[in-house]
């Protein structure tokens, strides 16, 4: 995908590169509306959807989180979802290839299966404080 150089588009890339968080639509949007008052929200999105698109940045769909998260890092990963403050944390791990897992789910299936998707979930070390007192 070819898009235009857009001063927009850029700030957007520029804040996720920032980022290590996995910020929503909603948030690029509220800092990147600081350089640029007049930018939309729908703007957003849609540049944040074209660079996904591009295969600039990643665009990840949590099941237990209902809004996608963006993350500058498209190199295979996996991800950490915390159950209590929706925090989106890269692993420190090796990121092993299950493509067997998609062969395997495969047979006596008739339907084709192209991917799978793994993440974790549980608490983060902050709310885990936080309910300790520890915070």
């Amino acid at each position: 995908m070819n898009m235009k150089y857009s001063r927009q588009r850029a700030a957007i890339l520029s804040f996720l590169q920032s980022r290590r968080d996995h910020p929503t639509a909603e948030t690029v949007y509220t800092n990147v509306k600081e350089a640029f008052p007049n930018i939309s929200l729908g703007t957003v999105y849609r540049n944040l959807n074209q660079l996904a698109e591009a295969g600039m940045i990643a665009k990840h769909s949590f099941g237990v989180l209902s809004i996608d998260h963006f993350d500058y890092n498209t190199s295979p990963h996996y991800h950490f979802v915390c159950k209590c403050c929706n925090a989106v944390i890269d692993l420190p791990m090796a990121y092993s290839d299950f493509s067997s897992i998609d062969a395997e789910a495969s047979e006596g299936f008739d339907g084709l299966i192209e991917e799978h998707r793994l993440y974790f979930c549980g608490i983060c070390k902050h709310c885990l404080d936080k309910d300790s007192g520890q915070a």
